[in-house]
């Protein structure tokens, strides 16, 4: 070792960790997660051990939070994930969990003597877990659940025409009547409902980079905002600027993994957004007796495994899972019957994205970053920018090589070997791009397939905030780091623009139709435009949706209750913007429209911002102690909405409020060693350290701090 460790705060609170080298300095990122987050990182691997009903409460949901993690099986496989890290990352993976434990050796958070049992310690499979289980929630897992959609809208009668243009392009392979066969259990469990253990709820995000030719200073910018759950303390992402004698990195890190996830060194910036790549797929089985066919005259018996879930002073339950080359059984096959079989390529992942993420800190071009960052093995969409003047867009994942004529949505019968995976793309025929001609390139979870030589996105979020996002860097060549400030505040909406301009003829001259006429199409706080819209939207799915589709009930649930509208909202919007659709029955859109701006005008306007206010809520307590404990924040209220570069989503999923909004925000220039950011919390996790939520009110304000690798000490760690 080169010199002493050594590990303290600046004024802000963040962490700087600084080690004689790369392997000491990781051992001081594991002991600042460890010391700020400990209860944190406990909760999530309880969660992906799927020992939640064990150590925190025995209750029915509990049980079946536990049996979804047991049926995902990601501690199985890990022995054989550690024998392949390099030499590199087995070293910074072992100092990590070092570090955490001499964290958790120091001081137990009081919260687990609470909750009657020890932590133990962190270990090698604990970082690959969390790798498996970061990838997937409400990520590859709102996939999933569009998919298992489709298929319920085939077993309610939705014809073949509605569903075509409904998803146009990904339904080759349809068999209507083999899919109406299917005997769909019970919802597995609601992806909102495992915030409560801690697990991050994930959903959009926006990044961009404009290279050199665009900006004042002459250099890149790059800006990254993850939209996430926000409403939950501690937030998910802890900030930290990692240092040896020879190099820094800075950015934002996910306690339990010993990475920088976005962020920058001092040759390189990077930063991520999810990509909806459809990296999961389903079978359909034919089961009898516990077997599954293959071909006439020859079934297959399943693999068993039995998980034994012990419950706090209940007896435990054991819980069989049924698997075979396609994945895990959803039904009981001794049950003669269809049921699907699921997988998700990147289940028995870990090795290869530690291999190359741990690549990141000493990075020091784009391509060198692209070459890493692709090759991870959950999906993402990385943007990144160098100071010799490159900027670059990679994405990551596992994407399955199907057959010809298939994409990976529709169910597919499992007795047909045409249909099983034939291995993996690599990341040379992902979407991917390099300093693109017009200087910038913009993500926010859109369809990307145009940038690479495969599609592997089937169904994504909508352009709206891409295009808003590019509208405003093309109309600047001289941008600044205060300007990407307020692109991450804009709450202008290309959807209510395009939607207006159908709609704003048809509106009557009365006072709440000239609001709507006038509205800027902003969801500012004080918005009554954006309220009135938001009325008529929702009418509007009522009209089409549940009328001609799926009926009204079911729509004002899955407005209500479920993500669906909200993560895909372009497949209806793509219905709901068209001049025909066979969605409209015997009504023209004209009528469509002018009925649901009857109902929502019929309203008592209210500015947008009165009914966006939301409590963060410490993820032990859930709003269960009084608010004068201070466990609790706010109420703050969430601007934008969906569609706007900032978002701002609010739903009730799971008995619950759910939200998404930005839970960071970070801009770097390339002309400068520094990162500006704010956050939407604070460093720690327990309620009475000054850090608990020192970040908040910058994140509420637009304020930005700065992180800098020559930052003095203000504090002891």
């Amino acid at each position: 070792m080169k010199s002493k460790s050594n590990i303290w705060r600046d004024e802000n609170g963040v962490c700087h960790a600084e080690g004689g080298d790369i392997i000491a300095a990781y051992e001081m990122m594991g002991y600042a997660h460890g010391k700020d987050r400990c209860m944190q990182l406990v909760l999530m691997r309880t969660l992906g051990q799927g020992r939640a009903s064990e150590l925190l409460n025995a209750g029915d949901q509990m049980l079946e939070i536990d049996t979804f993690f047991r049926r995902m099986h990601w501690t199985g496989s890990i022995a054989g994930e550690i024998e392949k890290l390099s030499p590199e990352a087995r070293n910074i993976c072992e100092a990590y969990c070092a570090g955490v434990n001499r964290a958790m050796a120091e001081r137990i958070p009081w919260e687990c003597k609470l909750l009657g049992f020890r932590p133990e310690p962190w270990r090698l499979d604990d970082i690959i877990l969390l790798s498996r289980m970061v990838g997937y929630l409400t990520l590859s897992q709102s996939q999933g659940e569009m998919e298992r959609f489709f298929i319920e809208l085939v077993q309610a009668g939705v014809d073949e025409e509605h569903l075509q243009e409904l998803f146009p392009g990904i339904l080759g392979g349809l068999d209507m009547d083999l899919i109406k066969k299917i005997n769909l259990q019970e919802r597995l469990v609601a992806p909102s409902s495992l915030w409560n253990l801690a697990a991050p709820l994930m959903m959009a995000s926006n990044n961009w980079a404009v290279s050199g030719s665009k900006t004042a200073s002459q250099k890149p910018i790059l800006a990254n905002d993850p939209h996430l759950e926000i409403n939950r303390l501690p937030n998910v992402w802890y900030e930290i600027v990692l240092k040896t004698p020879d190099t820094y990195a800075m950015g934002a890190t996910m306690p339990g993994l010993p990475a920088i996830l976005v962020g920058r060194n001092p040759d390189l910036a990077w930063s991520a957004t999810y990509t909806f790549m459809d990296s999961t797929d389903s079978w359909i089985e034919q089961c009898k007796n516990g077997e599954y066919f293959r071909e006439p005259g020859k079934w297959l018996p399943f693999d068993e495994r039995k998980e034994v879930i012990k419950r706090k002073k209940k007896d435990p339950v054991t819980v069989v899972f049924y698997e075979n080359s396609h994945g895990v059984l959803e039904g009981n096959p001794h049950a003669e019957g269809h049921y699907i079989t699921t997988a998700w390529a990147p289940s028995r992942s870990g090795a290869t994205t530690l291999n190359n993420m741990v690549k990141m800190f000493e990075a020091k071009t784009v391509e060198e970053g692209m070459a890493a960052l692709g090759r991870l093995e959950t999906s993402w969409n990385y943007v990144l920018a160098d100071c010799e003047g490159n900027i670059g867009y990679q994405m990551s994942g596992l994407m399955p090589i199907r057959r010809e004529g298939v994409s990976g949505f529709v169910p597919l019968p499992g007795w047909e070997e045409k249909n099983d995976w034939q291995g993996f793309h690599t990341s040379d025929d992902l979407p991917q791009c390099l300093n693109p001609e017009c200087g910038y390139f913009v993500t926010s979870n859109q369809d990307l397939n145009e940038f690479g030589n495969v599609d592997p996105i089937n169904v994504g979020m909508g352009p709206y905030r891409s295009d808003r996002i590019e509208d405003l860097l093309s109309k600047n060549d001289a941008i600044t780091r205060e300007y990407m400030y307020q692109l991450h505040f804009d709450v202008y909406s290309k959807q209510a623009e395009a939607f207006m301009a159908i709609l704003a003829p048809l509106l009557p001259d009365t006072p709440n139709g000239d609001i709507l006429k006038g509205w800027n199409f902003e969801y500012t706080a004080d918005s009554k435009g954006a309220y009135l819209f938001d009325l008529f939207y929702r009418e509007l799915y009522r009209a089409v949706f549940g009328k001609s589709g799926f009926g009204e009930a079911a729509v004002e649930h899955l407005q209500e209750h479920t993500g669906i509208f909200n993560d895909f909202y372009i497949n209806f919007d793509r219905v709901l913007l068209s001049e025909n659709s066979s969605w409209f029955g015997n009504r023209t859109r004209k009528e469509i429209y002018r009925g649901a701006s009857e109902k929502a005008l019929a309203a008592s306007p209210e500015k947008w911002g009165n009914a966006r206010k939301v409590i963060m809520k410490n993820i032990i307590f859930d709003g269960k102690l009084p608010r004068f404990l201070g466990f609790d924040r706010g109420p703050i209220t969430i601007i934008g909405n969906l569609a706007t570069p900032h978002q701002g989503q609010i739903f009730e999923s799971a008995d619950r409020l759910t939200t998404f909004a930005p839970s960071l925000r970070m801009v770097t220039d390339l002309s400068t060693g520094d990162l500006y950011t704010n956050l939407a919390g604070g460093p720690s996790d327990r309620r009475f350290s000054k850090w608990y939520a020192s970040d908040l009110d910058n994140w509420a304000a637009g304020r930005y701090k700065q992180l800098t690798a020559d930052a003095e000490k203000v504090y002891d760690f």
